[in-house]
């Protein structure tokens, strides 16, 4: 389920998995900024298996930046893969580092 946001655009909320050389070097630091950048919410966190979950909500378009974002990272970082799937929207405010 969607919410409106307003005249920008719909919420909406996707669950990512980022992976590759995504630990150790500032990845969910540098995606707390991204998102924080662009309004939006959810949490990024590692994985066990050395990835990192990116849960986001927001502005459709800003969201679909931040997913574009992901295939980039901080400068150090290495992404091989990143898989979204959409989810109901989440009670989420901010953008923390679990």
């Amino acid at each position: 389920m969607t919410t409106e946001t307003g005249p920008s655009g719909r919420r909406v909320c996707y669950r990512c998995l980022v992976s590759g050389h995504v630990q150790g070097v500032s990845f969910r630091a540098a995606t707390r900024v991204q998102a924080e950048r662009l309004g939006l919410d959810g949490h990024a966190r590692n994985l066990s298996d050395g990835r990192v979950e990116v849960l986001v909500c927001g502005e459709a378009s800003a969201v679909a930046q931040l997913r574009e974002w992901l295939w980039v990272g901080p400068s150090l970082a290495r992404v091989t893969d990143v898989i979204c799937e959409p989810l109901s929207d989440q009670p989420l405010s901010g953008f923390v580092i679990r």
